[in-house]
């Protein structure tokens, strides 16, 4: 009877801890599913409340339509640096503050001129066209000369001088349509305009006239920035729409061609400016920097709405929708309004500077510079030894994201932002659909009315998301939201 007795408490014993066991697997795994709902919850309020209660895109009108274009070292810089100031300081931020710049300040003066003269396919014809940014101007009179087609700037050097001396170089390289992603195609293309000039002018040109950086077949020229040789190599150089740059191809194709060109840009002095910055004091982990941000300047034609008015906005609006719904952030939020990007990157350059210099840590900087568009997902890098601990604790948790169409990829952040990846935290780019961007893009066409109010806002809202999953786990896959 006692072996008995013996063998049976045993048995209750040992079936007690199994049970006990899968009790606590049971309360774990609860609590799991409690800390996914709550998760669920709170990211639908972020929508929620964004749409029906975001600012964004009446402060956008008033950035693209009052301020309008806003060149670094310009007034009208100066005009959307204390209105975003004062935008901050109406959001009972803990900290709103200026970071003092010297930016370089380009002055476009007046249209330029690019013109066929005398050709005997085509007679005289103007083309559309717009100066590049950080260009030499012609002086008064202009210049024309032969002009010489090339793809890239590897098939100039291989024409030589003895081709190029006292030519205008045509770089004629389209951005290739075949690319779904249409920033890399913007890639492929790019270097011609930033540094084709340069290239040029080392072989003896005296100009260079640059395919618009668009898939586009239109009539509408596109600046952005060409490189300043510091030594002296520097020519004029000059924008033509992606439908005259197939006509003057054509036209060269058939006989010799002349151009006159014209364009009275040029660099003055160096400007004071400014980045600003406001931010939310995190809780439990002050000292750990989650920034959101765009770039307040632009391109003095158009009004910067997609570029990068809505980044901007957007990036404000990330603070006001955590005011909105009383999120108090375990670590400090931060927004900058980063100056000069456009034709300098000295905000940027100097925000990462003065962080290092105060042994700041970012835990995660996400940047808005693709657009207002719907937004698609984010790209992410980091220093090698952390990205693959940082993509894979952010992948967990990124199916919370997923019914609101954002996908997580490898690659991409922004331009602004990557001077912080010395400081080992994870660069987030928002990446919205891009098909269109390049239609507006450092064009008279970036307009406040080519924004869209309900993409405008889901981009504000994903940047929002991502921001309160960073900020409640972490980086580094242990971290339990509080």
């Amino acid at each position: 009877m006692f072996s008995f007795m013996s063998r049976f408490c045993k048995i209750i014993a040992k079936y007690s801890f199994i049970i006990l066991i899968f009790s606590l697997l049971s309360v774990r795994t609860g609590n799991a599913q409690n800390e996914v709902e709550k998760d669920a919850f709170l990211i639908k309020e972020i929508f929620e409340t964004t749409f029906t209660k975001s600012q964004a895109y009446d402060w956008l009108a008033f950035l693209t339509q009052e301020i309008g274009g806003r060149l670094a070292g310009s007034p009208q810089a100066a005009a959307a640096v204390e209105f975003t100031r004062q935008v901050m300081d109406t959001l009972e931020l803990d900290s709103v503050w200026l970071q003092p710049l010297m930016v370089p300040h380009w002055v476009r003066g007046d249209v330029s001129v690019v013109r066929i003269i005398n050709s005997p396919v085509l007679g005289t014809q103007d083309l559309k066209s717009i100066a590049l940014g950080n260009s030499v101007g012609t002086g008064p009179d202009g210049l024309s000369a032969e002009v010489i087609e090339v793809q890239s700037i590897d098939e100039l050097k291989e024409l030589g001088r003895a081709a190029v001396e006292g030519k205008i170089v045509f770089y004629n390289r389209p951005m290739d349509p075949k690319k779904i992603n249409t920033f890399s195609a913007y890639g492929g293309a790019v270097g011609q305009r930033g540094a084709g000039p340069v290239e040029a002018a080392k072989l003896g040109a005296v100009g260079a006239i640059v395919r618009s950086m668009t898939t586009a077949h239109d009539d509408v020229p596109h600046t952005g920035a060409t490189r300043i040789d510091p030594d002296g190599f520097n020519i004029p150089a000059i924008a033509i729409s992606t439908n005259d740059a197939d006509l003057l191809s054509s036209v060269i194709s058939q006989a010799p061609t002349h151009i006159y060109m014209r364009s009275n840009c040029g660099m003055l002095e160096d400007a004071p400016s400014f980045n600003v910055i406001g931010e939310i004091r995190g809780s439990t982990y002050p000292d750990e920097i989650i920034l959101v941000g765009g770039h307040l300047d632009s391109w003095d034609v158009g009004q910067g709405a997609h570029d990068d008015g809505a980044g901007c906005m957007q990036s404000i609006q990330v603070l006001h929708t955590l005011k909105q719904i009383g999120y108090r952030p375990k670590r400090t939020i931060r927004c900058v309004m980063f100056m000069n990007e456009e034709n300098g990157l000295v905000g940027g350059r100097e925000y990462a500077a003065e962080s290092n210099r105060k042994d700041e840590f970012h835990l995660a900087a996400i940047e808005s510079d693709g657009g207002g568009f719907t937004p698609r997902g984010f790209g992410c890098s980091a220093v090698p030894e952390k990205f693959e601990e940082y993509f894979k604790s952010l992948s967990a948790h990124w199916d919370l994201l997923s019914p609101y169409g954002l996908s997580l990829n490898a690659g991409g952040s922004g331009a602004d932002i990557n001077p912080l990846k010395s400081q080992g935290g994870l660069l987030m780019g928002l990446r919205p659909d891009s098909h269109r961007y390049f239609d507006y893009h450092h064009t008279a066409e970036d307009t406040f009315d080519k924004v869209n109010k309900r993409e405008l806002e889901m981009g504000a809202a994903a940047m929002t998301s991502v921001v309160y999953l960073i900020d409640q786990y972490g980086l580094d896959g242990k971290e339990k939201a509080q």
